[in-house]
């Protein structure tokens, strides 16, 4: 059972970090009880939030008989069977359809205003509502979502029965369902606050959805690096994000994580670490001493930030960033107060580990056989204070339920554990 729609958001979010490889996302909610979940998800990975608006075309002796559906941008998606079977003539279907797209354009700029929708062309898109009954409407919103070019479209909902969901697989690419109870009853009874949300809430949730960070520009070397910083007032400290190989700043599994520490009062910086051209090379992407080099100068360039000025620094690290991440933080005179290691390769730094100082985390897969045995070997050449947490039947990109969500936890009490300790005043 889901506390309100907040908590139903916040569990799938945790969900489908772990599920999505893809980082050109889009979350669209259906209104008005999906755009409340929607948000929490878009929130949590660090994409934008847009409401996708669409109506069911029914057949006219028959309106819950759908016989195709309407969205935006004169979207339209006819199912010619049902047309052919209901027998509907072409007058009827343009009756119909005048009166539903009107409607469509009247809720859309009721909710979003003078705001653009956003573009879908090649895009993955995650339509989110508060639960499934019939599966009517989201039946809709993935078949207009292609329509307007989606590449990828993901259904994902808190609760919905077993049938209704394996349906509606025909139409999404993927569908994503916390909870599949086989007598529904009612959405509204799987959650303990089931409050209407309003037009006005839909609203306002649209227009606070724009992802809170600032884009930076940090100069390293001969390189330029993009990066994403979020500093919440108050900041207890602040957390730099090295990805793996194959990732980038715009990792779902580390935004969501980000998420996280930021709700906990802390600071994060996501940035990429090589530039497009520099990652053809496969040689740069294992070049632990490159890539830590790039981490001390962003961290540098992060110290001196007003606004980041006396905070403690720590390290995210995954995979091979991990290991950058220790690499740098065994510099003379780093400032790096904590390491967390997500399923990490910190044998990669094996010429540096004695020299860490910094607090080091290691979480680690309890499948992840081969990276468990480099990161206990770790600990014996660790002279640091570290910790390793072993996720049962988890793999190595901890894509199991719950997973993501336990490294999260656990990163967010390690940093605000060891920074209230280090805290420069």
């Amino acid at each position: 059972m889901f506390t309100d729609r907040h908590d139903a958001g916040v569990r799938l979010a945790e969900r489908l970090a772990g599920r999505i490889a893809d980082e050109n996302v889009v979350v669209l909610g259906l209104p008005r009880g999906g755009v409340s979940v929607a948000f929490e998800v878009a929130q949590a990975l660090g994409v934008p939030l847009d409401v996708i608006v669409v109506r069911k075309l029914g057949v006219p002796f028959q309106p819950e008989l759908g016989f195709g559906a309407v969205g935006e941008g004169g979207v339209r998606v006819i199912n010619s069977d049902v047309v052919r079977m209901a027998d509907v003539t072409h007058e009827e279907m343009a009756t119909v359809e005048e009166r539903e797209q009107a409607e469509v354009l009247r809720r859309a700029r009721r909710f979003r205003g003078d705001r653009a929708t956003i573009d879908l062309a090649g895009r993955t898109v995650i339509v989110v509502d508060d639960g499934i009954a019939t599966g009517g409407t989201a039946r809709a919103a993935c078949q207009v979502a292609h329509a307007r070019g989606a590449s990828r479209v993901i259904l994902a909902v808190p609760v919905g029965t077993p049938d209704t969901i394996a349906s509606l697989r025909e139409d999404a690419d993927e569908v994503i369902c916390l909870e599949t109870p086989t007598a529904l009853l009612a959405i509204g009874a799987w959650y303990g606050d089931f409050t209407q949300t309003t037009d006005e809430q839909v609203v306002e949730l649209l227009q606070r959805a724009t992802p809170p960070a600032d884009e930076v520009t940090v100069d390293a070397g001969p390189v330029r690096l993009p990066g994403q910083l979020v500093i919440p007032e108050e900041a207890e400290g602040i957390v730099v994000f090295v990805h793996g190989s194959g990732s980038s700043r715009h990792s779902p599994r580390n935004r969501y994580v980000a998420s996280v520490l930021n709700r906990a009062g802390l600071g994060t910086l996501l940035f990429d670490l090589l530039t497009v051209e520099e990652e053809y090379d496969r040689g740069n992407v294992f070049d632990i001493e490159l890539l830590a080099g790039r981490l001390a100068q962003v961290t540098n360039w992060l110290i001196d930030q007003p606004r980041v000025a006396g905070l403690p620094v720590g390290y995210f690290g995954a995979s091979t960033g991990a290991a950058a991440a220790l690499w740098a933080a065994a510099e003379p005179g780093s400032r790096v107060a904590a390491v967390v290691s997500r399923g990490g390769r910190p044998d990669l730094a094996e010429p540096r580990l004695s020299a860490v100082r910094a607090a080091t985390l290691l979480i680690v897969g309890g499948c992840d056989e081969l990276v468990l045995e480099l990161n206990q070997a770790t600990q014996e050449r660790l002279c640091c204070e570290n910790r390793l947490e072993i996720i049962p039947d988890a793999t190595h990109l901890f894509e199991e339920p719950g997973a993501l969500g336990s490294i999260a936890d656990l990163a967010r009490d390690w940093f605000t554990d060891h920074f209230s300790r280090t805290r420069v005043g």
